[in-house]
């Protein structure tokens, strides 16, 4: 019923330019005068290829589907790699650019036990086993 190893995207979308306010009402007017084409194309002057990507994948800006929202207007081609994204009402304009996932992505396994930090003297600071027991809740712990 349910798939146990979910398939890996072709491909992912990321960030290249996000501009809201002020920096948005430019390219609001344009789409208005010209079409949402012209400020995509006007847009893809910012994607500077690798290093936008690199960016991207840096700062989290990969999505698994475009994202926007109920008053979004989303305009993706097929022939482009490129998708648009505007409100009016919230005054801001995005270009997202297609991203191909490595053939050998795979989803991370889940730890099998909780992860224990560790000071700079390698002491586990987390509470040995049996201090976490739920009898041991709400009694205060000094530090």
């Amino acid at each position: 019923m349910f798939d146990q190893h979910p398939q890996p995207p072709e491909s992912r979308w990321i960030s290249v330019i996000f501009l809201r306010g002020e920096q948005a009402e430019e390219l609001l007017g344009m789409i208005d005068r010209n079409g949402p084409a012209v400020a995509r194309q006007f847009l893809q002057k910012w994607d500077y290829g690798e290093q936008t990507t690199d960016a991207a994948l840096t700062n989290g800006y990969v999505y698994d589907h475009i994202p926007a929202g109920t008053t979004d207007r989303t305009i993706e081609d097929a022939a482009s790699p490129y998708a648009l994204t505007y409100s009016r009402q919230f005054r801001y304009v995005s270009l997202l650019r297609r991203y191909p996932v490595a053939p050998e992505w795979e989803p991370a396994p889940a730890p099998a036990t909780t992860p224990a930090i560790r000071t700079r003297h390698g002491a586990d600071i987390w509470a040995p086993t049996r201090d976490r027991a739920t009898t041991m809740t709400g009694h205060t712990v000094a530090l």
